[in-house]
């Protein structure tokens, strides 16, 4: 890792992309809209839900926000329906991209969506061309000044974690399956925060079995293709197999 996070430097690139703060909480939004209309308006009977808001108060995004999304996706208050889609493809170098989409006109998005690969140098695959070289795994990023290994361990594995890396000196990555997320993040929250530690970031994340290394221009081109990929107001996630290398991150 060399001083570099992976986990938080592909979240910063997700903050680079989506610079300004209303992409933000529109995208957040959409996901706490769709969870509430699949699962009810109650956080406590909503593993989704109570996820969604979770990174919705990460964000700061304001609580009148958080509860109107919540009243739209149950039906309180007049909303846009929000179709769900994966879509794969193929950047620049060779690499894997998985994207999950909310649309409200899905005819509208998947052309959109075609264009934005091809126009910068990529390519969509077919359903499950890629997809085998993911793993959809629960991801919960644990932060702390005096953070230790044996705590994060200690904690995790009695929530029923099913791994722990170190991602540097201050965070950790608390891996788990998808049936099991909700259950492992719920029992982790309160522990974690008896010790001062935060937890930065959670979900459910198509996580690649092996990166590949893409350096110079190409390098380049396809950091630029997932950059323009995240900022689509369509697209909620986007993941891929390129590996962060600090030439690249340095570019």
């Amino acid at each position: 890792m060399a001083g570099h996070s992976k986990w938080k430097n592909i979240q910063h690139r997700k903050g680079a992309a989506d610079a300004k703060r209303g992409a933000v909480f529109t995208k957040l939004a959409k996901e706490i809209m769709v969870a509430a209309k699949l699962g009810g308006g109650d956080e406590t009977a909503n593993p989704r839900l109570r996820t969604a808001v979770l990174k919705a108060r990460q964000s700061s995004m304001p609580k009148d926000n958080i509860e109107r999304a919540i009243k739209k996706g149950t039906g309180e208050l007049e909303g846009v329906t929000y179709e769900e889609g994966v879509y794969e493809g193929y950047g620049p170098g060779g690499i894997a991209i998985m994207v999950e989409v909310l649309t409200d006109k899905k005819s509208r998005t998947i052309p959109e969506l075609k264009s934005l690969f091809k126009s910068n140098g990529g390519t969509m695959a077919e359903a499950n061309a890629v997809a085998y070289l993911f793993d959809k795994k629960g991801l919960i990023l644990v932060e702390g000044e005096k953070i230790t290994e044996d705590d994060i361990m200690e904690i995790a594995l009695d929530a029923g974690a099913e791994d722990i890396e170190k991602d540097d000196e201050k965070v950790f990555a608390v891996k788990t399956t998808v049936n099991d997320f909700h259950s492992v993040l719920a029992a982790m929250e309160p522990k974690l925060t008896a010790k001062g530690y935060k937890i930065i970031e959670s979900g459910l994340k198509y996580i690649p079995q092996s990166t590949i290394a893409v350096e110079g221009e190409k390098g380049k081109e396809a950091l630029e293709l997932i950059a323009v990929l995240e900022d689509y107001d369509d697209i909620q996630n986007v993941y891929s197999n390129l590996e962060l290398t600090e030439s690249l991150l340095n570019q």
